[in-house]
């Protein structure tokens, strides 16, 4: 009981000290005059408790930093002997997951977006979704951060590039008019400096506008490369690319720093928008998030609307569009054609 409560305390002691690291890196570095954001995830293994040699302690932080990971980053996960129990399974998601592509395991699913006023769909975010052969579809947060955190997601991006511009195309051949589709951009992807040509080389390929096309990058994925960022995005739009900064209000982005990308739309982060009824932080976010964007004039999207009482809420006080629960969840190509392409379509 001893040594069970001077490990807690250990522990207790750990989390501390990283908290107070954690708390360090949100301040902002300068770097050739622009204010750069980082988080961090940390992961703690304490001697002799956890390991007795180095290479085994800094193993077992290791894993617990990608927990940390999973989690939602930006946190401090404590290694434990549960936690190992997971590894054993992590390892073989990874390995199933390098064989995804080649054995045709990946599909996209199409969440439709809204506009509250006429209520006609107005566009749809492309979501990766993963069909495993024994597991059925995996949820994203199992697999999208095992993919983040090794090259896979370079693979994942250029595939979902490709399969969205040809289902487009397929789209506009049978129903003429389709909504603009919205894919999501990682951090990695937007360090890659061909990012740009590829998409475009997607759209030429099929013969699309660049209209036909959003992009959805998070603060923190531009904040990593500000620069490099502003680049890609500013080639995409000169090609009628349009751009959306994805769970806005998360991160840690400048105000400085938001007016100087070239961007068209923020989508306020689902967390928000859950509690907006009955949290007064939450709703007076979600208002200050609507008044930023028209006054930038920006479209406002809302993310994770699965009531009427917060659709209502969100209207009142003048969000332009929203996606959610409460319109559609995700649903295959072929369901989304069905049901949101054909006749309703402005």
């Amino acid at each position: 009981a001893a040594a069970h409560s001077s490990e807690n305390a250990v522990e207790a002691s750990s989390t501390a000290t990283d908290d107070e690291v954690r708390k360090l890196l949100t301040r902002p570095f300068q770097v050739a005059g622009q204010s750069l954001y980082v988080t961090a995830s940390i992961g703690v293994s304490v001697f002799p408790y956890d390991a007795d040699s180095d290479a085994d302690l800094i193993k077992n932080a290791d894993w617990a930093m990608y927990r940390a990971k999973d989690g939602g980053r930006n946190s401090v996960q404590i290694y434990s002997h549960a936690l190992a129990s997971d590894v054993p399974m992590r390892l073989s998601l990874e390995s199933e997951l390098r064989c995804a592509i080649e054995l045709n395991q990946l599909e996209l699913h199409y969440q439709p977006k809204q506009n509250l006023l006429t209520q006609r769909i107005t566009g749809a975010e492309a979501l990766l979704r993963w069909r495993h052969p024994t597991r059925g579809l995996v949820p994203p947060d199992e697999f999208i951060p095992i993919a983040e955190e090794s090259d896979l997601i370079l693979s994942f991006g250029s595939w979902v590039i490709k399969n969205v511009a040809q289902q487009i195309a397929a789209w506009r051949a049978v129903h003429g008019t389709v909504p603009q589709i919205a894919i999501n951009l990682s951090a990695v992807q937007l360090k890659q400096r061909e990012l740009a040509r590829e998409i475009l080389a997607a759209l030429s390929e099929h013969g699309l506008p660049g209209s036909a096309l959003m992009v959805e990058v998070t603060e923190t994925g531009v904040v990593s490369d500000p620069l490099l960022a502003t680049i890609t995005l500013e080639v995409l739009r000169d090609h009628g690319v349009h751009a959306a900064i994805d769970d806005f209000g998360k991160g840690f982005s400048s105000l400085t720093q938001l007016k100087r990308l070239p961007i068209d739309a923020l989508k306020i982060d689902s967390s928000f928008v859950r509690d907006v009824v009955i949290d007064r932080d939450d709703a007076a976010i979600v208002q200050a998030i609507i008044g930023l964007a028209r006054n930038l004039g920006l479209q406002v999207i809302a993310e994770g609307v699965e009531t009427s009482g917060q659709l209502g809420f969100l209207l009142n006080h003048g969000c332009s569009e929203a996606q959610g629960y409460l319109i559609s969840r995700p649903v295959p190509a072929a369901d989304f054609a069905a049901r949101f392409l054909g006749p309703q379509m402005a």
